[in-house]
């Protein structure tokens, strides 16, 4: 098993699945930086559904110096710069991020990433789901960005194909 540095997003889809033990069962530890803990308070203040980290056991909280990513930062959001700095501080991490720039920019940093779906991919090869697809429905209604070719790749991957089957 290994760590992730996670961000918000998918923290918050898989609290709103339901499914946040996912997380604990699949790495050793889970790292969320602080700026990613005050996003998630924020959205509670405004009433959205969303975890407390600080009351995970299996949470780690970690604060992160975004500045030596000053350029990269003022691009992402406050979570997400945070979510990089303390990969990059970090050695053999695996940063979950959904945010496309976010992603491609963990990707110029040669940073190992996945994201909500992946860690849906991941629960199901170990046999915590059996199946990804009413999951992917769940987080579409919940707002989540999903093109219909990204669907069908992960459920591809999956072994669902096209139907969720």
């Amino acid at each position: 098993m290994f760590e992730v540095i996670c961000n918000t997003s998918p923290l918050q889809y898989l609290h709103q699945l339901g499914r946040l033990d996912l997380l604990p069962s699949l790495v050793s530890r889970v790292v969320v930086p602080t700026a990613v803990a005050a996003e998630l308070a924020e959205g509670r203040r405004l009433g959205l559904d969303l975890p407390v980290p600080e009351n995970l056991p299996w949470v780690k909280l970690r604060e992160a110096k975004v500045a030596p990513l000053s350029a990269l930062a003022a691009a992402l959001g406050p979570g997400e710069a945070a979510v990089l700095a303390l990969a990059l501080a970090a050695k053999d991490v695996i940063v979950i991020l959904d945010d496309a720039l976010a992603r491609r920019q963990a990707e110029t940093l040669g940073l190992r990433l996945t994201g909500t779906l992946g860690i849906l991919l991941d629960a199901k090869r170990a046999g915590l789901i059996s199946a990804v697809a009413p999951l992917a429905d769940d987080l579409q209604r919940l707002g989540f960005r999903l093109s219909s070719a990204t669907r069908q790749a992960v459920l591809g991957l999956a072994g669902e194909g096209e139907s969720g089957a």
